[in-house]
């Protein structure tokens, strides 16, 4: 499990990679990449692009971003995603909480 943490200075966007399984070994990791960003970022970019496997502590840590973000007021953006990761997402209706493509 690696995760890595990008921030555009010019977009204020901030991209956070998740690669192999996002479940919850990875949980300080991914807290790291979001909550040690020195300014607020416009946008939270998650490329689930090399995501293998999601399980319901990526779900919370999803909604822990969220709720760091600004909750309602947040954008944040999940994209790349599998097939196998874009249906837990949606049977979780994410899709009403989060940007998905």
């Amino acid at each position: 499990m690696a995760i890595v943490s990008s921030l555009d200075g010019s977009t204020g966007e901030l991209t956070i990679k998740v690669k192999g399984r996002f479940d919850f070994s990875a949980h300080q990791e991914f807290r790291d990449a979001y909550e040690k960003v020195d300014s607020a970022p416009a946008l939270y970019l998650v490329d689930m692009g090399e995501t293998t496997y999601l399980d319901s502590s990526a779900l919370g840590m999803l909604l822990l971003l969220r709720d760091h973000a600004g909750g309602d007021s947040a954008r944040i953006k999940i994209s790349s995603c599998n097939s196998d990761v874009k249906k837990i997402l949606t049977i979780s209706n994410f899709e009403q909480l989060f940007e998905i493509d």
